[in-house]
Parts: structure tokens; sequence; C-alpha cells
């Protein structure tokens, strides 16, 4: 039998874990953390549940299909719940927008913000509908491996004018300016500038409408605990607590994963699931090929960190949904002050989670969990000291929260903590302290991102937010679907 090591157990990581071991390669995964989970990381304090993210599901095919390859049913070990709205935006003065998949009651809400642009909303979901076809169901599970790749999906990107953004996409269908944000800020999910992320990216409308937005009963860690409870029950077997340290090669291979611990095995192949440029600069530091790929990976551009306030209140709110946008004054001049100037605004638009809305075992009885959440620059671009500078924004956020949804917030409070960039860089090694990796412009996008293989070491593999297609849930359960693709064809 062959043996696959995967380090890493974000979801990328699990759901490759899960194909390989499937396919009958033994696998073992290895992770960093105490918990599993990457990103979707959680925290269980005074009675409530914290998830550190992603906590919006969508496409849960591409999960089921994970449990399927085995004649296994997601739902031995994961309950998906539906959210409904997806999200409700919010602006200053006071206008609400209820986002779904119900599309009377979409066009309602459309034509209460402005009728005239609901003819502009129908060209914009057929435009919507193609990119998906092309960029997702085509493209978001196939390996590009070599330049001619990119140049045979050409034509389509070309067709579907990939050059331009998202937001002046969504302009040229739709003219009042609630509406092209309500309409083009989805791609701030994925670590992506809506003006400036390829217009490709509009799919997601269309992966939401068809497959509509889900949560998993507990907690998006819940569905990380069912991942690898299947993988396990498929006789796969997980390292917890004890970071890789180096991959070692011999010629054009790698052969063996040494971990901090002294565990040290070798392996027929290896993937990482790591960020992309602790994978080359410091898990492949003894490699020419990992000093000569960490310096060209450094020079790009990276997507935004985040900086993010969980807390838990005393009381029941049915009236806030499980996703609220709480949009600030501006929109562009924002944008282009994280992702362009690199500085703290004194304004900010707000992602405000409520997941004991949906799911009130996130929290005591009588009681509720929530984040609040906004982008911030990476630290690459903004390095400050986020010790002084973290209770400082928690205060600004938590006052704006009060402001706008809970008058008596404070004395509501029962436990409070923040995430910050220094955080992202300290528990994942992730460059800059990125919450998404590589930036999703198009000149970063499927052959110009991470390759699923690398082009050098024969049997080492990427998976994850930093390759093909991207980050997200159905991004980084993507890519382990092209990269186990590669993987099993070449160990047979």
């Amino acid at each position: 039998m062959k043996r696959a090591c995967v380090i890493g157990a974000g979801f990328g990581g699990l759901a490759l874990a899960i194909r390989l071991q499937a396919s009958g390669v033994e696998t073992t995964l290895v992770e960093a953390r105490d918990k599993p989970g990457g990103r979707a990381y959680f925290w269980e304090r005074d009675g409530f549940t914290f998830d550190a993210g992603p906590t919006v599901i969508t496409d849960p095919a591409c999960l089921r299909e994970l449990w399927q390859l085995s004649g296994h049913d997601m739902a031995e070990d994961v309950t998906l719940m539906p959210v409904m709205p997806f999200y409700r935006l919010n602006w200053p003065d006071g206008v609400n927008f209820d986002y779904s998949n119900d599309d009377s009651a979409l066009q309602r809400e459309i034509a209460r913000i402005s009728a005239e642009d609901l003819a502009g909303y129908d060209e914009f979901q057929r435009y919507a509908a193609a990119v998906y076809e092309e960029g997702y169901v085509k493209l978001g599970h196939v390996p590009f491996l070599d330049f001619t790749s990119m140049i045979r999906a050409a034509p389509a990107l070309a067709r579907h004018q990939a050059w331009r953004s998202v937001y002046s996409m969504v302009s040229s269908f739709m003219k009042n300016e609630k509406l092209r944000e309500a309409f083009s800020f989805h791609t701030l999910l994925v670590g992506g500038n809506p003006m400036t992320t390829s217009a490709i990216y509009a799919l997601i409308h269309k992966l939401e409408k068809d497959g509509g937005v889900w949560w998993a009963k507990g907690g998006t860690n819940r569905l990380v605990a069912g991942m690898v409870r299947h993988f396990e029950r498929l006789g796969g077997t997980v390292r917890m607590h004890d970071p890789v340290l180096h991959v070692h090669t011999l010629g054009d291979r790698a052969s063996e994963v040494e971990t901090a611990s002294g565990w040290r095995e070798r392996f027929d192949a290896v993937a990482s699931n790591a960020d992309i440029v602790h994978t080359y600069r410091d898990l492949l530091s003894e490699t020419s090929r990992g000093g000569q790929m960490a310096g060209k990976l450094m020079r790009k551009r990276y997507s935004p960190s985040l900086f993010v306030v969980h807390f838990g209140i005393e009381g029941s709110w049915p009236g806030i949904p499980h996703h609220t946008i709480l949009f600030g004054p501006r929109y562009k001049g924002l944008l282009d002050d994280i992702y362009g100037h690199g500085v703290l605004p004194q304004d900010f638009s707000i992602y405000l989670h409520h997941p004991t809305v949906t799911d009130p075992s996130m929290a005591p009885p009588g009681k509720s969990t929530f984040y609040a959440l906004i982008p911030v620059a990476h630290r690459g671009k903004l390095p400050i000291d986020w010790e002084q500078v973290g209770p400082l924004l928690e205060r600004r956020i938590l006052d704006e929260v009060g402001r706008r949804l809970i008058p008596d917030l404070d004395d509501r409070i029962v436990t409070k903590f923040h995430y910050s960039p220094r955080d992202f860089t300290l528990d994942l090694s992730a460059f800059h302290g990125s919450a998404f990796s590589l930036e999703p412009i198009l000149t970063q996008s499927a052959w110009f991102r991470g390759h699923n293989r690398d082009d050098k070491i024969r049997n080492f593999y990427l998976v994850g937010a930093g390759t093909h297609p991207g980050a997200g849930i159905p991004g980084v359960v993507g890519s382990a679907k092209a990269t186990a693709r590669l993987m099993l064809e070449d160990l047979r």
C-alpha cells in the first residue's frame, strides 16, 4: 500500500486526506495545533462556543461527496441547518436589505431600494450563471500545471470579461450604489477586493443561489470534527499538536516528514495544507527549491488580515439574523485604505456573526454568541503593535455594534476576547498575517496561483487557499479534489 502524508488539518487538508484514504492510500494527517480545523478553529469559554471561522457554508454537495466516495452519508456525522436570510445588509442611514435565494423575496428587496434595477438584476443573474459554469463547474477542480492550460482557458475568461472587477461588472447591470455594494461584497469573504477581484468571482452569487447558505449544528467546528471522524473511520491516522519542522528530500523527491516531537516517517507522497510561504520558506528550507519559491511567493500580493471580536452576552436576539453586514460610510475609500494604502481607518464595515439565532446550542440558555469581524491591512502593509492597538479597536467595534443594534451591549457582555493579525501569524504561520493567502486577482489565479503539484519536487503537492482555485470552503475543498486526482495518478 502506498503511503502519503498531509500536513495541516484545515478544510483543504482534511478533504485531501479523506480522498486519499478512501482511494486506498495509507494517509497520515499531521496538525501543528491542539485541535483540527486550521482557520476553522474554535474556543469554549464560560459555556459559549466561539468558532474562529469560516462561518458561511456554501455548496454542501462538495462536502457530501467526501462521504459518498466510500458509500457513507455526511448526515452520519454532521447536521446542516439552513440559514435564512443569507445576510442582512445594513447601511448607516438605516436601510436594510435581506439577501437570500428566495427569488420573489429578493426581487421585492431590490424593488424597495431601486425598482429600475430589476431588469439589470436579471441580466446579472444570467452573467453569474455563465461564469459559474465556466469558472467553477468546468475549471474549479482542474489543476493548472502549465501555461498551456491557462491558454486553453483564456477564450472563456475573455468572453466573460474576466479582466474587469466584480464591482465594475455589477455596476454595468445595476445603477443604485447600495445594490452595487449588495451584489459585490461577497469577494471579501474570500479575501478579494470587489474593486480589483476578477469578475469571474460573480459566480459566488450563483453558488449561493443554487446551493443555499448553511450552518453546521454545533458550529463549523462540528463539521471539522465530522470530517476527522470520517477520515479515521476509513483507517486514516491523525497526529495532533506536533508541528512539522521539515520535509526532507532525496534528489527531486520528498522522502520524509519530521516534526517537533522528533517523529520522522518516510512517505511516497507529501502534500501541504500549511500557509504557502511557510511551506516553501520553512518546511522546505533545506532545499534550493524552497528558498527559490519562497522568494518568488513573497513578492506577490496577499489578501488582508482580519480583526475579530468574539463576545457572549445575556439575552436572545431573534431580530438579529445569523449574518449581518454593517456597512460603514465609505465603500471604495475604505477598500482603498485596506488593500492599497495599508492604514487603519477611523471607519469600518462590520461582518456580524450571530449563530445562536439559528443554533441556540452555541451559548448557555438565555444567552447569545456573536463575533464582529472587520478586514484590516495585512502586517506587510500595516506593521503596528496589535497588542497595543487591539484593545482600542475592540472597544470601537463593540461601540458601533451597540450604537446600531444592541444599545445596552456593555451591560450584557458575559465574556469577550479578540483575535488579530498577530494571532494569524503566530497560530497559523500565515505570511503577513493574511487571513486568505494570495489575493484573488486575475494575475494570481489558476496557473498564476500555487500549483497543486510542485514543478520540481515531483511527489510534493499543495492544497488549500494558496492554490487553485482559492479561499473559502468550496475553493479549498475543490483544490483537494484537483490535488487528490494528481496524487492518485502519480501513486499508481
